[in-house]
Order: structure tokens, then sequence, then C-alpha cells
């Protein structure tokens, strides 16, 4: 099939869809309404809860639910072919995604911007609740040690990469400063910063930094410690200090990116060199678990990620301004990681086919392809899961005359820039639900931003060098991500259906839909990994995942309860007087 005719389609569907069904579910399912108090305002402190423009929190919020997601879970699901990719990252994001991100927002924000956890303690038990911030605390846990062994083999990968990312930082803090405290105009100066930032890239190439060994620490846990050293310094500070100006920075990148790309697709197009190469439909790649229900699991971000639903309920529902921004926010974000994830489906089935160096050997077409994508193993490395969106993007882009080098430095900084304010968003997310629950248990002591956001790296640090000095800790636990964090989306779902159904009327069926989908194929996912694990004798992932699976059985169980035996005369509003 050609790829253009493909990305045209399914961008005019995100338009289209947009404009009908985000709509309608903000109009009339959660009924948004203008003149409603929100976090931002009601406990504005200048710190975390800051109202802020729409454009610039879209920024933030699209930066911090995109990451490395996007990207890695697309690279290796085209493995079974593009046709069920595609048709999951369209779907699910119109229908699941965009319906989970935007409710969890709007539950947020109607419960005084607290976490997913905290209210889900209101609307289903006290009980519930606490299963649910412990699977939250799970998911948080491993993927903050994990970023910074993303980031640290994106660096070792493309070193030139190195030095434009860490530039960001001092241009964003600059950008944050005349923004914030000389009340200068955000968007030319945006435009000047990404510009600063570019230019950036190009000494990169001539400039690569490669981390040495340090006393025994290789570059992997040496960029780690780093990486993580810097989330605790990120996340404590205001969030108009670093996060929204590196997150608005960012989300200026995303345009550059998707213009280049696709610019460059239309050239590549039109000179008949953007043909997919990978088959539509391959139901039994060499060693790849079976499509169903692993497609649903492998693919989140891009079509529906519990990440996202604490992203809405930890740090966006803090800063936006009005309640009719959301819609904009929750909805139109999932559904621009949609169109980045279709971009990947691009790159990884026809710009690997352009052009691809195999130790040495330049291959073309589906070679290249079937090369890449020889078997499960061969696809499934993180180096090789970013090396297919890079390598083929970069190809994409060198049609527009850019070389070599430069586009894949452009690539390489771009999913570097957005793993960097995931790691920083998650981290601050940590720290909310873990002083929401410990204050709740009487351990005051978690108040303190910077003992909680201690607490949080001091965790990661453990679990990333539980292993050696190399800080891939966390790849012990990281079979177990995927799952844990596509049940975390149907569970959120389900707490979302419990607050629909209270609110009268059958609109609670356009969560309670998705809610089962995303459960039962999990769940199932979960199972078959159970005795993948027994198998292979790993006793602590056994354990970790069997008590998951009790977990996410016991919410969903509680879900259902309250469903059934709800009563009429609960509304569902928002007591003024509610504190968790």
């Amino acid at each position: 099939m050609d790829a253009l005719l493909m990305m045209i389609l399914v961008f005019v569907g995100y338009i289209v869809m947009y404009r009908l069904y985000g709509r309608f579910i903000g109009k009339k399912i959660f009924a948004l309404a203008r003149d409603r108090l929100v976090p931002s305002k009601e406990f504005e402190d200048g710190i975390d809860y800051v109202p802020t423009k729409k454009e610039v929190i879209f920024g933030h919020h699209y930066a911090s639910i995109a990451g490395t997601g996007p990207i890695v879970g697309p690279a290796i699901a085209v493995i079974w072919g593009w046709l069920p990719a595609i048709i999951w990252i369209f779907v699910g994001s119109i229908i699941i995604g965009g319906v989970h991100d935007f409710g969890a927002l709007v539950l947020s924000m109607r419960n005084q911007g607290k976490s997913i956890s905290e209210y889900t303690k209101k609307y289903i038990n006290s009980r519930t609740g606490l299963m649910f911030f412990l699977i939250v605390f799970l998911e948080l846990w491993i993927f903050i040690a994990i970023l910074g062994l993303v980031m640290a083999v994106i660096f070792a990968k493309y070193p030139a990469a190195v030095l434009p990312v860490w530039m960001e930082i001092p241009i964003a803090l600059y950008l944050g400063y005349l923004v914030y405290k000389k009340g200068k105009s955000i968007l030319g100066l945006s435009i000047l910063a990404i510009i600063a930032m570019y230019v950036t890239v190009v000494i990169g190439v001539y400039f690569p930094i490669e981390l040495p060994g340090i006393a025994g620490i290789p570059p992997t846990g040496g960029w780690t410690i780093i990486l993580l050293a810097y989330a605790f310094v990120a996340s404590v500070l205001p969030v108009t200090t670093l996060l929204q100006p590196r997150d608005f920075i960012n989300s200026h990148q995303l345009i550059v990116a998707m213009v280049l790309l696709l610019t460059g697709a239309l050239i590549a197009g039109f000179s008949g060199r953007m043909e997919i190469v990978a088959p539509a439909v391959q139901a039994t790649p060499q060693g790849a678990p079976p499509m169903w229900p692993f497609l649903f699991v492998t693919i989140a971000c891009g079509a529906i990620s519990g990440f996202h639903g604490l992203v809405s309920s930890g740090t966006t529902s803090k800063q936006v301004a009005n309640e009719e921004d959301s819609l904009t926010i929750g909805y139109g974000g999932m559904l621009m990681e949609g169109v980045l994830s279709t971009l990947v489906v691009v790159a990884a089935t026809a710009g690997i086919g352009m052009a691809y160096n195999a130790n040495g050997q330049l291959l073309t077409g589906t070679a290249a392809w079937t090369h890449h994508y020889a078997s499960w193993a061969a696809a499934a490395g993180l180096a090789s899961k970013i090396g297919a969106f890079v390598d083929g993007s970069a190809n994409m882009i060198t049609t527009l005359g850019i070389p070599v080098a430069w586009a894949v430095a452009i690539m390489g900084v771009f999913v570097a820039s957005f793993a960097g304010t995931s790691l920083d968003t998650a981290t601050r997310i940590q720290r909310y639900v873990c002083t929401e629950i410990f204050t709740r248990l009487g351990i005051g002591v978690f108040r303190n931003i910077y003992f909680s956001t201690a607490f949080v790296i001091i965790t990661a640090v453990i679990l990333a060098f539980v292993t050696g000095a190399d800080g891939k800790g966390a790849l012990k636990l990281w079979p177990l991500f995927g799952a844990i964090n596509q049940s975390l989306a149907g569970l959120g779902l389900v707490v979302m259906t419990i607050y629909l159904k209270s609110k009268g009327g059958l609109k609670w069926v356009f969560s309670a839909v998705p809610a089962v989908f995303m459960i039962f194929m999990t769940m199932w996912a979960v199972i078959m990994n159970q005795f993948r694990f027994i198998q292979g004798g790993n006793g602590l992932l056994i354990v970790t995942n069997f008590l998951v699976i009790l977990i996410v059985a016991d919410i969903a169980v509680e879900g259902v309860i309250k469903f059934v035996s709800f009563s009429s005369k609960d509304d569902g509003s928002v007591s003024p007087a509610y504190t968790g």
C-alpha cells in the first residue's frame, strides 16, 4: 500500500472524529462548563497549581504522555503487520484512549486536582483506592527507573543528541523567566527558543558527547544517576520555571518533526519511494507471542495508556485554566499521540525500506524490513525499537536535502527530549501519589516536597541498580510493565463508568464498553504472562504478576458491585468539603 495515502486517510479521520465524537463526548457526556471552578484557580500556589493558557498546558500534557511510548510500541508491533497496528492506533485512540485521557482529566478537575487513586476511593471505596495506589506506585516505580535507562541508551546510540537535550534546559529556563517574570509574549520567544535548540542540534552533530565509564560504573549507569538527579531537581521546581516552557518547546519540536516527516513523505511518495514494504498481516512471526491479546498491550501510548490517566489527574489537572480547555488537552492530546504513532508505523514499514545499514551492507525494500524484523528477538531490543523509527524517519527527512547525520540527530533529540519530559512528569506524579497516601496514613513528613521527592528518587535508584552498576535493574520488572499499564487504563475506565452512572441516563456506556474491552484483553495477557513466567522459573515475576492479577481482579469486581448496587440518591456530585 502507498504510505502517503494511508497517512492522509488516518489524519483526515482524526480531524473528523475530533469534531464529531470528541465534541459529543465533551458536551453531551461530561457536560463541560467554562464557569465551573477549577483546581488551578481554587488552590493556586505558583508551584503545582497554576492556571495556564491552553496552548502551553497542551504542550506540557502532550510531551508528558508521549515520551518514548508511542514510538517503541508501534515500532515492534508492526512485526504482526502494518494493518493491525494502524487499525488499533486509529480506532483505539478515538473510542478508548481519547475517552480515557479526557475523562481522567475531567474527574480530577472535579475532585480538587486529586490523583486517580484518590477519586477511586471516593467513587468505589477506601480499600479499592488503596489497591489502586499500589498498582499506580508499582507502574511509576518501574517507569521512572526505566526512563533513566532509556535516555542512557539513546545517548549511547545517538551521541549527537546529548548536547542539544541538555542545552534545552537553560533555553527553557530563560524562556520561562522572560514569559513569567518579565511578561513577554510566549509565542515569538518560543519560536526563537526552538531555533536556538536546532542550532545546538547542528553543533551536537560535530561535537558528539560520549560519557566514559567512571569508577567502575559503565556509561548507562552513569547517565542513569545523572538523569535521576536531574529528575529530582526538575520535579520540585515550580511548573512555570522549567516544566511548562520546556514542554512548550517540545510541542514546537513535534510540529517541526511532523512537518519534516510529512514533507519528506510527500516528496518520497510522489517519487515512488514510499511504498510500505512490510506485510499487511503477519500472524505468527518467529518467536513472537500471539497477536491477540498482545497487540493491545504492546501498542499502549499510541492507542490507550494508563500512564496518560496519571498525567491527566497528576500535573495537567492542576494547570488547566477552565474546564472547556480539557477537551483539546485530554481528547485532542490523545489523537495527536495517535498521529505520532502513525508516523512511527510509516517510518518502520516504509521509511526503513528506503535505506538500511545491516552490518555494513546497504539493504532496501522488503529485504531491509525483513532483516530488521527477522524475529521477535531481533526487533524487541530497546535500541532496535528506537532505531527503526529514527533511521526510518531520517530516510524520509533526507529527501529534503538535509544531511543524514543532521536528520538522525534531529530525530534522536526528538525522542530523548520527550523521554526527559516523561521522566520529570512521572517523578512529580509519584510525589503527588506518595504524599496523598502517606499523609492519609498519618506520616506527615511526606507533605514536604523535598522529602517525598527524595523518597521517589531513592526507590527508583534502588530498582535501577539492584542488578549491578549498569543501571539496568528495572529490566527485571519491565516484562510486567505493558500489562500493568493497560490494566491501569482499564481500571481508570471502570472508575469513570461509576462516575457517569451517577449522572443518570446511559452516559456510562461510552466508558463501560472500552473498560470491558481493556480489562478483558489485559487480564488475558497478564494470565498468559503468568504461565510463561512459571515455565521460565522466574520467582520475582511470578509473585509480582500474581499480585497484579489479584489487584486488578479485586478493583474490577468492586467496580461491578458498586455499579450494580448504585443508589439513585447518589448523584456523584463533588462536595466542596471533599478532601480525599
